[in-house]
């Protein structure tokens, strides 16, 4: 009964969407008629649906559904959309609304919007803000971009550890309302100067007259000019709630809670993921992505493709010749250059992975370099052998040593290369992302192909 019960409710569920998604297509507008059915319709959707409704439409059409959403829903659903997202939303909405949404966002939030907003709105947007609240935003605001203050929250309570349980536990309950958390507490000094951690759980069960510093524990922080990736990263396996911020002097500034660190990862995983196909990352659902930014985030790697693909062409043609003597030459190209390819793709998909997790730091580049060589040489000799056999039974033992060894050198160059070059990107301080797959391949085809002419030419006399 209770499972006939879920599924109609999980059905009557997505005929509401359906009929939402189906409205939200429309160019006509809301007929006034519809908007009263329509309202108790956005009342009645779980949150994550109507989410996800808002996510796959374009800012015109999510700015109606917000707009027929009870405040503190419509409030809510803003607050969970991506930066890139709010932004093409603030266009759409009125004054009042903008004003209200940006308000209800933490520091942390409201700077990831301004961040995508050009300068005389993100202005307008925070003169609408109190003076308290503009303070706190201007603390995240005055972090580079890029470093873990930009992502922390400022909004900390003031603990000591001179202060008994009973007077914590009150300091939090007066400020709970402004906190991002109570459940991580840092412990400070009068100057701010962090001196320990402690947690909800060991406030709440400790005895009223204990004192805080008897009951702290020493602090894993970071400094709040730290690169958030990489803070991220290190503090993502420890479990923590939350972790203290500081700065050069060790004075606290904010705390980073564990799903803006989550947060943090996704957007770098999901722009790593991105270059490595040779685009941008969207920073918004695919739906709600206007035209003009999806070609935009792909022109540009199109064009340096095919401006350096042009090198490809250049060692075809200088070994014209070559192909004309033996034309037989040409069928394997594609073989040769996709083997190459991917053998570069795989060791820089893998090292790239390796350094943002820590597991690879630029002073292993020999490190890497022996052991993508030794890598290489082995696939190299498996797929040469099978192309040698292969070879030499269709076109003859000459073709065959040719391609067996052509292969051999090719995997062990692309496997080296590969492996280096987001090394060497890391080191220049560039996104070993932006080495990876395209720029890659392109520098094992050309490569691959001279090594390939230059093995016929020798072995065949040509």
């Amino acid at each position: 009964m209770m499972w006939s019960m879920e599924v109609h409710m999980s059905d009557t569920t997505e005929q509401s969407m359906d009929v939402l998604d189906d409205w939200l297509k429309t160019e006509k507008g809301i007929d006034p008629k519809d908007a009263p059915r329509l309202q108790k319709l956005l009342a009645e959707t779980p949150l994550q649906e109507v989410i996800a409704l808002v996510e796959r439409h374009n800012a015109v059409r999510a700015a109606l559904a917000l707009r027929l959403l009870p405040r503190q829903r419509s409030i809510e659903v803003f607050d969970a959309l991506d930066s890139a997202h709010q932004a093409d939303l603030i266009d759409e909405l009125g004054n009042a609304e903008v004003f209200e949404f940006f308000d209800e966002l933490d520091p942390d939030d409201r700077v990831s919007l301004l961040d995508e907003l050009p300068a005389e709105i993100a202005d307008r947007l925070l003169r609408s803000l109190d003076k308290d609240e503009r303070d706190v935003t201007g603390v995240v605001l005055g972090y580079p971009k890029g470093s873990i203050g930009r992502r922390m929250s400022p909004q900390v309570p003031q603990i000591y550890p001179e202060m008994t349980v009973v007077e914590a536990l009150a300091r939090v309950r007066e400020t709970a309302d402004e906190l991002e958390t109570i459940y991580t507490l840092p412990v400070t000094r009068k100057d701010r100067r962090l001196v320990g951690v402690i947690s909800f759980r060991t406030l709440f069960t400790a005895r009223g007259n204990r004192l805080v510093e008897d009951l702290m524990s020493d602090p894993v922080f970071a400094y709040a000019h730290d690169d958030a990736e990489e803070t991220a990263r290190w503090f993502m396996p420890l479990d923590f709630l939350a972790m203290p911020i500081v700065d050069e002097s060790r004075r606290l500034v904010g705390i980073l809670m564990w799903d803006d660190a989550a947060d943090i990862l996704e957007e770098e995983d999901t722009e790593d993921s991105a270059r490595s196909g040779g685009t941008e990352a969207l920073q918004q659902p695919y739906m709600s992505t206007p035209l003009l930014k999806l070609v935009r985030s792909r022109i540009v790697w199109l064009l340096v493709l095919a401006v350096s693909a042009l090198l490809t062409v250049k060692v075809l043609d200088s070994f014209e010749d070559t192909l004309a003597a033996a034309v037989v030459l040409s069928l394997f190209i594609p073989l040769l250059t996709g083997t190459g390819g991917n053998t570069g793709n795989q060791a820089a998909t893998t090292v790239t992975r390796a350094l943002a997790l820590g597991d690879v730091r630029s002073k292993d580049f020999i490190q890497v370099l022996w052991r993508e060589l030794r890598v290489g040489l082995v696939l190299g000799s498996m797929l040469g052998a099978l192309g040698f056999i292969l070879a030499t039974f269709v076109y003859g033992l000459d073709i065959g040593i040719v391609i067996g060894l052509t292969l051999l050198l090719i995997c062990t160059m692309s496997a080296t290369v590969g492996g280096l070059m987001p090394i060497l990107a890391k080191t220049i301080g560039a996104d070993p992302a932006v080495f990876s797959n395209p720029f890659i391949s392109t520098f094992c085809d050309a490569t691959g192909l001279i090594i390939y002419f230059l093995i016929a030419t020798s072995v065949l006399g040509l």
